[in-house]
């Protein structure tokens, strides 16, 4: 057979994802933090971006209203919302192309974010930008002597200075500066002395005697080398350090694993003082050297707040502080392209435009699918938000796709760093998307959040003289209508970090007896 070339003309169909696309589909992905570092790169790639003022000039073309959601009714379970979305939530059908002169943020509401040098010095949550109103220069009115008198020093920092007041050899200064660069944040020698000795060229003895006097600085506990000589220093300090409580920091492998018997029969002790020498233990700071290293904890800064109304109706709605008000400068773009003369400065200017107009109606669309979503949910899950964690439903990824009529990635997506202010606490969108416990009786299936919640309850409740064990618990379970097996009790007590049974019946014995 003769090969030869020839034409074919073929119709195929083919789902290409165009790049503004794929981006849409990372912003909706991105949490707040990740959101304003993107938005920060893009002002500065793009001189027709801007933090929005208020009452900025930059377009001529009215705002938009925000999304607004009436909330849920508490029998009936219907919401009204202005959704405007369609298909997987990011690009509607009916949506302009992306190049379209959407130059203006939909929520005109939404505070101005400046940093720390505007006037009154405070920087709103989910900020993505400078600005250049306000007043004040250099660090502002806000950066007050007593943050700096105030702020804590490091470890480290903490511990060269009272070093120099303790050891005042040049010699034993330098070995003692070496130490001091390997502690590690919780205030343990990473290396041992004899390390530092073969750095330096001085003898073990030397080291060791440098790092004797170190271990007396504070916070007590630091230069340790391992968990038990951090206890045994804060023991010692206390003057608790006895026979008895040094064979029990030596075989703290024992206390981990709740062996009491053994702990006792190697002390020598009766369980009123194994009680009390546990007691002092747990008492003791195993990192010590946080003291100094914590920094400020950074609270999590919800999406979306969930109100009850004086009607008992849900009302969700976004938090306008994490939603970044990014306006295209019509004016600036004006001004610049008739002083553009070049067709290269001309696309380029073009270019800008299309970009800023596709980031602006990206971030709307971002907004109303997160607020899409969790509308959505609150309105599967009002058993929680009215009556707690036992009234959490099973719920998956699907069953919300497939009321909003997204792709269940997308709402993966949503779900993904996203966190909902409710009154029962700040909890993130996964947090209601819980694996189905078929119900003994045939009815409804519970979620499996809430059959650990009844699970630690039964345990918190449990007499010490009869503790529940696993098999115990799928008893009581099933008689409350949970119809759940051995091993998933097992696992979700393991999940929760609470002891066997055995375990908890020799913690709960040596209570017992030590309560007078």
């Amino acid at each position: 057979m003769a090969l030869t070339p020839r034409l074919d003309l073929r119709q195929t169909q083919q789902l290409v994802l165009t790049p503004q696309l794929q981006q849409a589909i990372k912003l909706l992905q991105m949490a707040n933090l990740e959101l304003s570092g993107f938005i920060e790169q893009e002002m500065e790639r793009n001189p027709l971006l801007e933090v929005g003022e208020g009452e900025g000039d930059s377009t001529d073309a009215p705002d938009l209203e925000p999304h607004e959601l009436s909330g849920f009714d508490g029998d009936e379970g219907v919401y009204s919302a202005d959704a405007g979305l369609g298909g997987d939530g990011v690009v509607a059908d009916g949506d302009a192309p992306l190049d379209a002169d959407y130059s203006v943020n939909v929520f005109d509401d939404a505070p101005v974010d400046r940093p720390m040098a505007d006037a009154g010095g405070v920087n709103q949550p989910g900020s993505v930008g400078g600005s250049s109103g306000g007043g004040g220069g250099g660090h502002g009115d806000g950066d007050s002597l007593d943050q700096y008198l105030s702020e804590t020093p490091d470890l480290k920092t903490h511990l060269s200075g009272e070093m120099v007041t303790v050891i005042h050899d040049p010699q034993r200064r330098m070995i003692a500066a070496n130490l001091i660069d390997l502690l590690d944040d919780a205030g343990y020698l990473e290396a041992g002395y004899a390390d530092v000795a073969e750095r330096l060229g001085v003898s073990n003895e030397d080291v060791l005697a440098v790092l004797k006097q170190l271990q007396t600085l504070e916070p007590t506990g630091v230069f340790a080398r391992n968990l038990a000589e951090c206890l045994s220093l804060q023991l010692i300090e206390r003057d608790r350090f006895d026979p008895a409580m040094q064979i029990l920091v030596e075989n703290l492998h024992l206390l981990g694993r709740h062996d009491l018997m053994a702990l006792k029969r190697l002390c020598a002790v009766d369980d009123e003082d194994l009680a009390d020498m546990i007691a002092e233990v747990r008492a003791l700071n195993p990192r010590p050297g946080l003291v100094y290293g914590e920094g400020v904890a950074q609270p999590v800064v919800p999406d979306v707040f969930v109100r009850q109304a004086a009607d008992g109706t849900w009302a969700v709605e976004l938090n306008n502080e994490t939603l970044p008000k990014v306006l295209v400068n019509q004016h600036y773009y004006a001004q610049l392209s008739t002083q553009a003369s070049d067709k290269k400065d001309k696309q380029f200017l073009s270019e800008c435009l299309s970009t800023a107009n596709w980031l602006v109606r990206a971030l709307d669309q971002r907004a109303r699918t997160i607020l899409k979503v969790s509308s959505e949910i609150v309105r599967q899950q009002e058993g929680f938000f009215t009556h707690g964690v036992r009234q959490l439903r099973p719920l998956t990824l699907r069953d919300i796709a497939d009321v909003i009529d997204m792709h269940e990635s997308t709402v993966s997506r949503v779900t993904s760093g996203k966190f909902m202010a409710t009154s029962r606490g700040v909890f993130e969108l996964k947090f209601f998307f819980t694996s189905a416990i078929q119900s003994s009786e045939g009815g409804e299936a519970y979620s499996s959040e809430s059959v650990r919640d009844r699970i630690r309850t039964l345990i918190d409740e449990e007499d010490p003289a009869k503790i529940l064990s696993d098999d115990r618990l799928v008893d009581m379970l099933k008689s409350e209508g949970i119809d759940i097996a051995r091993r998933t009790v097992a696992k979700y007590r393991e999940a929760m970090r609470i002891p066997s049974s055995v375990q908890r019946r020799r913690e709960k014995r040596i209570l017992v007896q030590d309560t007078p």
